[in-house]
C-alpha cells in the first residue's frame, strides 16, 4: 500500500456507487416501486470491479490474485458462511409457525391500554429473534394497520411503532446481517459488540415506548389467538445460546435442529420439506453473500492502489483524537447507507475502512463495530426510499413520508449514539478479559 494514498484509486468505488445511488434515483423518478432496488447490488459490484482491472497496475495475473485475496479472506468466507446459516434457520423457524406464534403470544398478553409500547415490544423480539427488520415488518405491519382502523388509532403512528421496533431488534439480533457484517470486520465477538449496543440502545427505546404511552392509545385486541409456546422456543434458544458465548456456527446449527425438529412432530413440514426451507434459505442470503464477496475482493484491489490509505489520511486529517474517530466512522457508515439505501451493504462497504480508522485512533474494536451497526440502522430506518419504509408504506397505503414524523425510535437512537460519544460511554469488557480477536466467533 503506498504511503500517501491515491484518490484515482477510488474510482472504481465511485463508479460502483454512483451506479446503484443513480439508478435509484431514475426509477424513483420514473415511481417504479422498490425503485433502489431495481439494479442487483452484486451486478453494479461487478462494473466496480471491472473499472478496478482496467485502472489497477501490474499484469491481468497480478491483479487477479489481488482481487482474490481479498474474496478469500477469511473473514469475507467467515461472514458469508453465517449468512447461509442465518438465513436457514429464519426459514425453518418461520415455516415451521414460529413468526405466528411469536405474534399472537405477543397479542395475546398485551393490556389493551399498552397497545403501541405493546406493539413496539413485540416487533422488537421478533425482529431479535428473526435477524431482519423487513420480516418483522411484513408479519406485524399488517396486524398493527388492522388495529389502527378498529381503535381509530393514525395508521402512521402505529406502522411508525412497528419500524422503530423492528430496527431495535435488529440491530441487536445476533443472527442479523448488519450484526454479522459489522463484527467480522471489526474482529470481535457478537455477545460483545451486543452487549456495547444494548447500552446505546436500550435507553432510546425505553425513551420511545414512554412517549408511545403518553400518545395514550387504547385500542381492541384481537381475541383467542392461536399459538403454540414450544414453536417460540427455538428463537429463544439462539438467543440465550449466542449471548452464553458459545460460536456462532453451533447455535445456528442447533436453531436449525431445533426448528426443524419441532415442524417435523408438528408436521408443519416433510422431512424432504424441512431440507427444502434450509435451501430457501440459503437463496434467500444470495444477494449479500455474493455482494460480500465481490466487495471484499474489490476492497483489496482499492487498497493495494492506495486508495484505502487516501481515505484514511483524508480522515485522520479532519478528526482529532478518538471522538473523532467515532464520528468519522458513523459518517462513513451513514453516508455508504444513504448512497446504498442498504443498512448491510453499507457496513461491508465501510467496514474495513473503520477498522483502520479504530485501529490508528484507539478505537476499541467492539466500539467501532458497535457504531457502524447503529449509525447504519439509524439512516436505514429513516430514510424514505429505504426498503423497510417502502414495505411498511406499501402495506399500510402509506407514503413513507408520512411514516417519518412517527420514528420516534431511530431519532432517539441518534440522539443517544451521539452522547454516547460525546461522553464516552459504555466501556464493557471482554468477557474473560480474551483479546478481541482471540474472543471473535
Amino acid at each position: 500500500m503506498e504511503k500517501k494514498g491515491s484518490a484515482l484509486a477510488l474510482t472504481p468505488l465511485i463508479v460502483f456507487l454512483v451506479l446503484f445511488l443513480g439508478t435509484g434515483l431514475y426509477f424513483n423518478a420514473i415511481g417504479t416501486d422498490m425503485a433502489f432496488y431495481q439494479l442487483p447490488s452484486p451486478v453494479a459490484a461487478v462494473v466496480g470491479i471491472i473499472i478496478a482491472f482496467l485502472m489497477g497496475k501490474g499484469t491481468i495475473d497480478e491483479k487477479m490474485d489481488s482481487f482474490i485475496a481479498g474474496v478469500g479472506e477469511s473473514n469475507i468466507l467467515i461472514m458469508c458462511m453465517i449468512y447461509l446459516l442465518a438465513g436457514a434457520f429464519s426459514s425453518v423457524a418461520g415455516a415451521m409457525g414460529g413468526v405466528d406464534s411469536t405474534v399472537n403470544f405477543g397479542l395475546s398478553i398485551i393490556p389493551a391500554s399498552l397497545l403501541l409500547p405493546g406493539l413496539f415490544l413485540i416487533s422488537a423480539f421478533i425482529a431479535t429473534a428473526m435477524g431482519t427488520s423487513m420480516g418483522t415488518i411484513a408479519a406485524v405491519a399488517p396486524i398493527a394497520v388492522d388495529m389502527a382502523a378498529k381503535t381509530g388509532l393514525p395508521v402512521a403512528v402505529a406502522i411508525g411503532t412497528v419500524v422503530g421496533g423492528a430496527m431495535f431488534g435488529d440491530n441487536l439480533s445476533m443472527i442479523s446481517d448488519t450484526t454479522i457484517a459489522a463484527t467480522r470486520t471489526q474482529g470481535v465477538a457478537m455477545r460483545d459488540k451486543f452487549i456495547m449496543n444494548f447500552k446505546i440502545a436500550l435507553p432510546a427505546a425505553l425513551v420511545a415506548m414512554v412517549l408511545l404511552l403518553l400518545y395514550g392509545a387504547q385500542g381492541a385486541i384481537p381475541e383467542n389467538l392461536d399459538y403454540s409456546f414450544i414453536k417460540i422456543l427455538p428463537y429463544l434458544a439462539v438467543l440465550i445460546l449466542a449471548l452464553l458465548g458459545m460460536n456462532v456456527f453451533v447455535v445456528l446449527i442447533i436453531g436449525i435442529v431445533f426448528a426443524g425438529g419441532i415442524g417435523l412432530v408438528e408436521s408443519s413440514f416433510s422431512l424432504l420439506g424441512f431440507a427444502q426451507q434450509i435451501y430457501a434459505g440459503f437463496t434467500g442470503m444470495q444477494e449479500i453473500f455474493i455482494l460480500s464477496l465481490l466487495i471484499g475482493g474489490l476492497a483489496n484491489m482499492i487498497a493495494k492502489e492506495g486508495g484505502i490509505e487516501y481515505i484514511l489520511r483524508v480522515i485522520n486529517s479532519m478528526i482529532k483524537g478518538k471522538k473523532g474517530a467515532e464520528i468519522g466512522i458513523g459518517a462513513l457508515v451513514s453516508v455508504a447507507d444513504i448512497c446504498t439505501a442498504n443498512n448491510t451493504v453499507a457496513i461491508v462497504l465501510a467496514g474495513p475502512m473503520a477498522k483502520d480508522i479504530a485501529k490508528e485512533n484507539g478505537v476499541d474494536p467492539r466500539r467501532s463495530a458497535s457504531l457502524l451497526d447503529i449509525f447504519a440502522c439509524i439512516f436505514q430506518g429513516i430514510i424514505p426510499y429505504g426498503a423497510q419504509l417502502l414495505l411498511a408504506g406499501s402495506i399500510a397505503g402509506l407514503s413513507p413520508l408520512l411514516i417519518m414524523p412517527h420514528l420516534y425510535y431511530p431519532y432517539l437512537l441518534a440522539v443517544m449514539v451521539i452522547l454516547a460519544i460525546i461522553f464516552q460511554f459504555p466501556r464493557a469488557q471482554l468477557s474473560n478479559n480474551k483479546p478481541v480477536e482471540e474472543s471473535a466467533n
